[in-house]
């Protein structure tokens, strides 16, 4: 693996409301519809093999470790430069980490109490909430709103995969919308962060940031069990596809798309984690949740129709 070369020049030599140049290479040639679509496949199934791993490390053993991995990972890979930087740009990327470390703590906790795709779906609220708060755009709203309705019939469908229907657990409920609240906050923040800091720097320095936070909350609830063959390699794995990729393939993203169209493409996630829950955690789909997930892939569809259509009008063509 190898670091994403992602722009010609730093965000930071970007004047104000100018998109980042194309990233060169394999990942920029995606797109970044395709860089969140990629990220959002690689978090869910991520997502549903930490699952699988919490009855041997605990929900916050397996955030340590996925944290502590991903870190290790990103700071070997990406060398982050720590000279030069401003006072502004380090409380930038710590304040990311401290996000980070939030959303998986929560949403972890969430996991280890309510199934899958019900966490999902409370969690999307968050980033949902946000397109409408700032969006600039009467057609974004519509979009929002559409897969809002998607969102709540996931939830709502039968009973068969963990809806709002069946008895949840409260306290996993509001960890979940808890994960909300710091999912939107890691959209704005990854934003500031990759306009800061050249590739994938600052999300390796602030990867760093949250597994220092959580290795001791991990240590005291998993002891010596986080340091077993088996547990390290399953943690390792969920590391990979829950944070290195994902989080690599939405920093490179957001550096080119409003943050209000990231957060709308989000409610895709509902949808991946229910096919991720099916094909792992054995969580069969109802008649209303693949409705739902037609709403929902329909609101991202004319999410992703508005975007390019507004890139088309603000490059003219040669």
């Amino acid at each position: 693996m190898t670091a994403p070369d992602t722009t010609t020049a730093t965000p930071s030599q970007l004047a104000p409301g100018t998109a980042p140049a194309e990233a060169p290479g394999r990942l920029g040639a995606l797109g970044p519809v395709g860089l969140v679509f990629a990220g959002g496949i690689s978090v869910q199934f991520g997502g549903a093999l930490a699952v699988t791993l919490m009855p041997r490390a605990g929900a916050l053993g397996v955030v340590a470790l996925r944290l502590l991995v991903a870190a290790v990972v990103l700071l070997v890979f990406c060398r982050p430069r720590v000279r030069g930087h401003s006072r502004t740009d380090w409380g930038t990327v710590v304040v990311f980490g401290v996000t980070l470390a939030a959303m998986n703590g929560l949403f972890y906790q969430a996991l280890d109490r309510i199934p899958l795709g019900a966490a999902v779906t409370l969690e999307v609220l968050g980033p949902l909430t946000l397109s409408v708060v700032v969006s600039r755009r009467a057609l974004n709203l519509v979009w929002a709103g559409l897969a809002l309705v998607g969102v709540f019939l996931l939830g709502g469908g039968g009973s068969g995969g963990g809806g709002f229907g069946a008895d949840l657990d409260l306290a996993g409920v509001a960890f979940a919308l808890g994960a909300g609240v710091m999912w939107a906050a890691y959209i704005v923040f990854s934003a500031r962060t990759g306009r800061r800091f050249p590739k994938a720097d600052g999300l390796a320095l602030a990867m760093a940031v949250g597994a220092l936070l959580f290795l001791p909350l991990g240590i005291v609830e998993s002891g010596t069990k986080l340091i077993d063959p088996v547990t390290l390699g399953l943690g390792a794995a969920v590391a990979m596809l829950s944070s290195v990729l994902p989080y690599t393939l939405e920093l490179l993203a957001l550096r080119r798309m409003p943050a209000p169209t990231f957060a709308v493409l989000m409610s895709l996630e509902p949808a991946i984690a229910a096919t991720a829950g099916f094909f792992i955690l054995d969580q069969a789909l109802s008649t209303t949740q693949a409705a739902a997930i037609a709403l929902v892939v329909a609101a991202s569809m004319g999410a992703v129709r508005t975007q390019v259509g507004r890139t088309k009008r603000a490059v003219p063509e040669a």
